[in-house]
C-alpha cells in the first residue's frame, strides 16, 4: 500500500455517518477516493445530488455495492452501513486482502452469543469476531496498528469508556456502581425518517429511550472488563452498569455524565492523577478542571473529546461528564484516526481542526 496515496472506498456514504467520512476524508492529503457506494436507487447519481455540501469537494458518482469490483480500486474499505448489514461483505472485503473498517456494531462485541442476544441475529463468522479490534486508538493502538479488521466504536461507549478507562484501569472504582446518564443530538438516530424524530415531535423535547436495554451497553461493559486490573477480573467484579440514553434537540454532539462509587481512600487527587496519567499526551483528548468547561457545542466538526472529574466527598462518588461530537469523534473521525495508524500514517493526519464557534 503507498502510503502517500491511500485508495479508498466508502459504503454506506448516504447516512450521517457516511457523508461525514467524506467531508472529513476530503481534508486527507494523502487519500484518493475511488469508490463511493450508496443504495441501488441512487446508483449513478452524483455524490452532490445527495449531499449538497460536497459539491466541487468529491466529483464522483455513487455506484452499487460489488465487493471483488471496488476490492480491485482501494486498499481500505470503510462500510458505514446499517448493524447487520455489514457481515458479509466485511467478510467478502476481508478475502480480497483489503483492510476493512466497520463502523456498525457487526465486529464490536467478541462474544457471538451475546451479539446474538443483542441483535436478534446469530453471527455469521464468530472467527472474525475474535481477529476484529476494538477502533478506540486512546485504549487499543498497538492493537488497531497490526489489525486489517477494525470495528470502531459507537458513539455513546466511546465518550463512556474514555471517561471512566483511567479509573477502572487503577482500580479506583465500586465497579457494580456505574451509572451513565447520556445526551445525544438528534444525528445519532441516522437520516432515515421516523415520526420520533420529526421536527414538531422532537424540538423543544427531550425523553429517555431503551432504558436498560440499549445496545451500546455490552460494548461498554466488555472493554471496561477488558481494562480491569488481574486481580479484579472475576465475573462477580466485572464493570458492571446501569446506561440511559436520552435525545436532544441538536444536531450533533453527546454530553454524557458518569457516576461511581470509588474505593475507600479515594480522593480528587488520585482521579485527577489517573485522568493525567492516562491522557496527558493524548492530542484528541482534553482535560478541564471543572465540569461547566464540557460542552458538546464547543466540540461540532472535531475529533475531540473533552472530560472533566470531580469527587464528591459527601456521597464518596466520582462524578465525570464528557463530550465529543457524535459523528467525529464517535464515528467517522476515530474512524480515519483508525485507519492512519493502520497504514503508518501520523495519527492525526487530516484531524487536527478545532470545533466551530458560535
Amino acid at each position: 500500500m503507498d502510503k502517500k496515496n491511500i485508495r479508498v472506498a466508502v459504503i454506506g456514504a448516504s447516512g450521517y455517518t457516511g457523508s461525514e467520512l467524506l467531508r472529513l476524508l476530503s481534508l486527507h492529503p494523502q487519500v484518493t477516493l475511488t469508490r463511493v457506494v450508496a443504495s441501488e436507487k441512487s446508483q449513478g447519481l452524483a455524490v452532490s445530488s445527495l449531499l449538497p455540501h460536497l459539491t466541487k469537494i468529491w466529483d464522483c458518482s455513487l455506484t452499487s455495492l460489488n465487493t471483488a469490483s471496488i476490492a480491485q480500486e482501494a486498499d481500505i474499505v470503510f462500510l458505514a452501513l446499517p448493524h447487520t448489514q455489514s457481515l458479509q461483505p466485511v467478510a467478502d472485503f476481508l478475502s480480497h486482502g483489503k483492510h476493512v473498517i466497520d463502523l456498525s456494531a457487526d465486529y464490536r462485541l467478541q462474544d457471538p452469543m451475546i451479539y446474538e442476544k443483542w441483535y436478534q441475529t446469530a453471527h455469521p463468522f464468530p472467527d472474525l469476531l475474535k481477529e476484529a479490534v476494538y477502533g478506540l486508538p486512546e485504549l487499543n493502538r498497538k492493537a488497531i496498528s497490526k489489525s486489517r479488521l477494525v470495528a470502531v466504536p459507537g458513539c455513546y461507549p466511546t465518550v463512556a469508556i474514555l471517561q471512566l478507562a483511567p479509573f477502572v484501569t487503577e482500580n479506583l472504582l465500586e465497579s457494580r456502581s456505574i451509572i451513565i446518564d447520556a445526551k445525544s443530538g438528534i444525528s445519532g438516530a441516522g437520516r432515515s425518517p421516523s415520526l420520533a424524530y420529526h421536527f414538531p415531535e422532537s424540538h423543544e423535547a427531550i425523553h429517555a429511550y431503551k432504558i436498560s436495554k440499549h445496545r451500546h451497553v455490552p460494548e461498554i461493559e466488555q472493554e471496561l472488563a477488558r481494562l480491569a486490573p488481574a486481580s479484579s477480573t472475576s465475573t462477580a467484579e466485572h464493570p458492571s452498569l446501569l446506561f440511559t440514553p436520552h435525545l436532544i434537540p441538536i444536531n450533533r454532539g453527546i454530553l454524557s455524565t458518569a457516576y461511581a462509587k470509588v474505593k475507600p481512600g479515594v480522593e480528587q487527587s488520585h482521579l485527577d492523577a489517573a485522568y493525567q496519567s492516562r491522557y496527558h499526551d493524548e492530542y484528541f483528548m482534553r482535560l478541564f478542571p471543572h465540569a461547566e468547561g464540557v460542552n458538546p457545542k464547543n466540540l461540532r466538526g472535531s475529533n475531540f473529546c473533552d472530560l472533566s472529574c470531580t469527587y464528591d466527598p459527601r456521597t464518596g462518588y466520582l462524578i465525570t461528564t464528557g463530550a465529543l461530537d457524535n459523528l467525529v469523534k464517535g464515528a467517522a473521525g476515530q474512524a480515519i484516526q483508525c485507519m492512519n495508524l493502520m497504514v503508518g500514517l501520523s495519527e492525526t493526519l487530516g484531524l487536527t481542526g478545532p470545533g466551530l464557534f458560535p
